[in-house]
This record gives C-alpha cells, sequence and structure tokens, in this order.
C-alpha cells in the first residue's frame, strides 16, 4: 500500500523526476514520521515500507510542505551528491541549481570546438560550398525538428548543431555575393559572442553600464561622420526600425498632440520618397497608420536617383490638394542600383516647405568613412535625421543599425518616453540621463554598438576606410571584366558596390534584342541561379527591375573576397549558362 500511494504521488510531481542531476530525498523527517527512498534500477524511486510511509505519503499528495531531507544510511549508498536542508515546496525542492553546471560547461566547450572548427575556420576556404541545398520537405525531416517532452542528450545536441551548421548558408565564404551584408568580421564575432554570454539588455544604466557608454560613444563618431556638431541617436534592430523611427519622429515634430490624442482630427498626412526607396518606408506608413496612398513616389533618372523638381511639384500639387506634407525621405545606396540621391537639393526642397528631410543611408552610410567616397553622400549634414546600418559595408554583424538625429532637444525621448516608473525611477543615486532606454520603441535591447565599436577599436577609422575602398575598387575591377567577356551586358556604370547585368548565353547572342529576345533572356538568372544553389558553388541575387527582364545584381563587400573571386564569379556564371 505505502508503494503504491508514493507511486502515484511520483507520476504527478518533478520531484523524482531522474532528469535531475542530483537526488532528492533519501531519509527523510517530517514531525518524527519517517520512511526512506531507494532509486530503483531504471532510475526512479521506491519506498522502503515504514510504520508512517502512508501517512507521510498522504500529507504530500494533498498538503505543501516545507521540510528538511537529512542524510542516512539509504543516502551513503546512493552516487548522487547528498543535500543537507533541503526545501520542498509544491513538490519542487529549491535548494541548489537544477542544471548539471558541469555537463552545461562542457557542452559549451564541446560546441565552442565545433564552431571554431566548421565555421570561423572554414570562412575563407573557398573549396567549401557557400550552401549545401536541400528542399524544405527533406531538409525538415534531415533536422529532427520537433521538440519532445523529454530533453536530449548532448551528444545527439551537438550532432544536431553540426547539421545546422551543414545545412545553412554559409554568408562567411568569399563567394557569396546574395545579399547586402556578407564575410565575417573576427572583432565583431567576438564581441558577439561576449554580448551572448553576458545577455545585457540596453535600457538603464544600472543593468547595462558599459554598453550604454560604448553606445553614447559609438553615436557621437558617427554624428561627427555627418557633419552635424551635435545630434542624438539609438542602435534598432534594423534599417527599416530607423525608417519607421524617422517617419513617427517626423509626425510627431509636425503635430506633437498625436503622441496622446492619436490620429483623428489631424488633416490628411502625406509623405514623399524615390521611386526607388526600401520597401519598409510603405510598411511603415502602414504600420503607423499614415497609409500607403499617402506615401507618393517621386520619379527617378535612368540611375534610379530622385529627381529634385518632381519633388517639388508633388509637394505644391499636394498642398493644392488639401494635404499636409511633413516628409521626404530620400535614399543613399538603393538597394538594387545602389544610386544616391541628390541631397543638396532635396534639403533645399524640405527648407522651402518646412519638411522633415530623412536619409535613409542604410546601404550607402559607410561611404562615409572613406575620403575617397563620402562625396557620394554630399548634403547630407543638412538632413533632420539619417539611418546607417554598419553591419553592411563595415561587417560589424546582423544586426547593427543606427538612427541618428540632428535635434538635441530630447526629440526623441519626448516621442518615445512612457516613464515607467520600475525602470526609469528619477530618484536613482546616478545620473538617470544615462538611462536612455525610454527614448526607444523597445524595452530590452540588444547592445549592438558594442559590435561595431569591437570592429572599430580594432581597425580604427583609417581601416575601416581601407574595408569601404577595397570593396569599391574590387567592384571597378568587376566591372570591367564584364566589359572584356562575351555573352556579359551591364545594366548601367555602377556608382556603388551594386553591380548590376546580364549573362547572355550563346543561343541569344545572335538574336535581334525585340521582344523575343528579352523574353527568354528573362529567364536565363533564374535558372543559372538554380544551377549554382544546387551545386553550392556561389550565390548571387537577380530580379527584374522598372521594366528591365532580370539581371544579376553583384555586391562586393567582404575584405576575403579577391580578384580571383571575381574572376570565378564570371567563370562560373558562363559554364552554368552556357548550354542554356
Amino acid at each position: 500500500m505505502p508503494n503504491k500511494i508514493l507511486q502515484e504521488w511520483e507520476a504527478e510531481h518533478s520531484f523524482f523526476n531522474p532528469v535531475r542531476s542530483w537526488d532528492p530525498m533519501r531519509n527523510c523527517q517530517l514531525q518524527g514520521l519517517q520512511y526512506i527512498t531507494r532509486r530503483r534500477p531504471f532510475g526512479s524511486w521506491d519506498a522502503v515500507p515504514s510504520p508512517a510511509g502512508v501517512l507521510l505519503c498522504a500529507l504530500l499528495r494533498f498538503s505543501h510542505f516545507v521540510f528538511c531531507v537529512l542524510p542516512g544510511d539509504a543516502a551513503q549508498q546512493e552516487t548522487g551528491p547528498s543535500r543537507k536542508g533541503a526545501v520542498l515546496v509544491d513538490g519542487v525542492i529549491l535548494n541548489g541549481p537544477t542544471t548539471d553546471v558541469k555537463a552545461g560547461e562542457k557542452f559549451v566547450e564541446e560546441a565552442w570546438r565545433l564552431i571554431m572548427e566548421e565555421v570561423v575556420l572554414k570562412a575563407t576556404d573557398v573549396s567549401e560550398k557557400v550552401c549545401e541545398w536541400r528542399p524544405p520537405e527533406q531538409l525538415r525531416q534531415l533536422l529532427d525538428l520537433e521538440p519532445r517532452d523529454s530533453g536530449e542528450p548532448h551528444g545527439r545536441l551537438l550532432a544536431l548543431c553540426r547539421d545546422v551548421i551543414r545545412y545553412s548558408v554559409k554568408t562567411n565564404h568569399p563567394r557569396f555575393f546574395n545579399q547586402l551584408y556578407a564575410g565575417l568580421d573576427y572583432y565583431s564575432l567576438v564581441a558577439r559572442f561576449m554580448t551572448e554570454a553576458l545577455n545585457p539588455s540596453v535600457y538603464t544604466y544600472e543593468v547595462s553600464p558599459v554598453f550604454l557608454l560604448v553606445e553614447e560613444a559609438v553615436l557621437k563618431k558617427m554624428i561627427e561622420f555627418i557633419g552635424w556638431k551635435e545630434g542624438d541617436g539609438i542602435f534598432n534592430p534594423g534599417g527599416s526600425v530607423s525608417n519607421m523611427y524617422a517617419m513617427n519622429l517626423a509626425r510627431y515634430k509636425f503635430c506633437p498632440d498625436i503622441k496622446e490624442k492619436g490620429l483623428s482630427g489631424l488633416p490628411r498626412l502625406i509623405l514623399f520618397t524615390s521611386a526607388e526607396c526600401h520597401y519598409s518606408m510603405k510598411k511603415a506608413a502602414s504600420f503607423l497608420g499614415i497609409g500607403t496612398e499617402n506615401v507618393c513616389f517621386v520619379e527617378t533618372d535612368e540611375r534610379g536617383k530622385m529627381i529634385p523638381e518632381e519633388l517639388e511639384k508633388q509637394v505644391c500639387q499636394a498642398k493644392k490638394e488639401g494635404a499636409a506634407p511633413f516628409l521626404v525621405c530620400a535614399t543613399a545606396g538603393t538597394t538594387v542600383l545602389g544610386a544616391f540621391d541628390p541631397l543638396d537639393e532635396i534639403a533645399d526642397v524640405c527648407e522651402q516647405h518646412g519638411l522633415w528631410l530623412h536619409v535613409d543611408a542604410s546601404w550607402g552610410g559607410s561611404a562615409l568613412v572613406s575620403r575617397k567616397h563620402r562625396n557620394l553622400l554630399h548634403g547630407i549634414h543638412r538632413a533632420d535625421s539619417v539611418a546607417w546600418n554598419p553591419h553592411k559595408m563595415l561587417m560589424a554583424g546582423i544586426q547593427c543599425c543606427a538612427f541618428l538625429v540632428k535635434d538635441r532637444s530630447d526629440l526623441l525621448k519626448k516621442c518615445y518616453s512612457a516613464k515607467a516608473s520600475y525602470l526609469f525611477q528619477q530618484d536613482k543615486f546616478y545620473d538617470v540621463s544615462y538611462d536612455t532606454g525610454d527614448k526607444s520603441i523597445q524595452c530590452s535591447r540588444r547592445p549592438d554598438a558594442f559590435k561595431f565599436w569591437m570592429t572599430w577599436k580594432a581597425l580604427g577609422t583609417l581601416g575601416l576606410e581601407e574595408r569601404v575602398n577595397r570593396a569599391l575598387a574590387l567592384s571597378r575591377y568587376l566591372v570591367e571584366e564584364i566589359k572584356k567577356r562575351e555573352g556579359f551586358k551591364l545594366l548601367m556604370e555602377p556608382e556603388y558596390a551594386n553591380i548590376c547585368f546580364w549573362y547572355i548565353p550563346p543561343s541569344l547572342r545572335e538574336m535581334e534584342e525585340g521582344p523575343e529576345f528579352w523574353a527568354k533572356l528573362h529567364l536565363v538568372a533564374p535558372a543559372i541561379k538554380e544551377r549554382m544553389m544546387k551545386k553550392g558553388s556561389l550565390m548571387l541575387s537577380y530580379q527584374p527591375h522598372r521594366g528591365k527582364v532580370n539581371f544579376f545584381r553583384q555586391v562586393v563587400i567582404s575584405p576575403q573576397v579577391s580578384r580571383e573571386d571575381m574572376d570565378f564569379l564570371l567563370d562560373e556564371i558562363d559554364l552554368l549558362g552556357r548550354d542554356m
């Protein structure tokens, strides 16, 4: 009878769970009633019959008890460590950690070794594949994705880690050209390891003193590169979020009452941006309740630059229609063509009409650190706000994105603060101006500035400048090679690190460039992309754009990329497409 009751109780409580790293009860005593437990062969627990066993089990089943565990003779036979003064509440022992620290440390060491061997040390090895392509159905089976009720042994977890690495795209690979980020910065990587281990959240000085000061220092230097004498800013998760910050801040400056009273009673707010802008502008307008129909897309020239005269016309027309223009978003480095809007001329229009000027320099902002190429952003000092992503050209590691504001009147804080009393107490023992979290739309926030700071400290400004200059020099080399090779055709001369081109297979080279030619050429880039992905030799993006059929967009970023990689890129495309 005692055994049966205890077994029923065991089934309902984690108290006897063999997963625990230490043995809970040995010789238990409660108000003079005693029973002894011993481990069964298969790892659960049984009760040694004792006169008070039934009563004790009944009490444990129906009551909440706190009692002491005293080591007895039975405990000496167990292999696990004994604990004195153990406290039990609701069937859970509260003394000591519930995890096996030594086993956890060993797992981290083994996982670290795996990361070093399979990721870091192979990052620049061009003999490795960029990706090990598998279709979703097959990959789902290979990875054993379903979580289970019981945990898995560390050996199995390490095998899963190895599979995750194997089937993930190697964005650190020298021949990964698919996105506006690539390569491996070792200093940023170490910074990421550190912050993941420390697990900080950047909102108050008391919980994140180092990282708040780091962010302050990095923002100050970035503001200097923009050309402002002073300013403000915040790191946030992505250029898209920076653009949302800008749109909301500009609206708040235009009508401060919106923070408390909302949209009701406001005129029709309208904003202007380039037809080549990032798609996040439409998302921001939708998210903030402005509406995508109130985003006016200004015509661009053949290179993708906003035409200031067209902006002026649209602003005047909107005013005639009774709308309330409040924001212009220019782009410094468009996603596809890498175009830079004429910021000075756009700033003239904004000043004339009293409009907030935001510059989305998420991609092109890093040219500011290069004395040779910073003229691409001429006039950016006249902007009211700027988005700049060091995780792109400067390789600070995703995500590392700054939203910068010229205003120093605490506009960011006025717009976003909620004054949570449990975080932002005003009677703290230190200067609460360092509690910057209330000017963020987030509460928990990662210390992303630290990644960029570590790289900047390691390379210096001159090293960052060299990184930008080399990327653009390699881009120029590739452009000249494309011009030399049969079957390759530039879309246009690049302004930045975006090289857009077609590959024309032998079967189309003698065909007249009419509708049939373009229709067939439209199919070439997707077919070659499929072949290169399945082969794993490289990754390169393609897209149609503004009436032009699919073309490749190659982006140079990583300092691990060499002239040989540029040659390989063209050779491989020709190899994969010559039979089309």
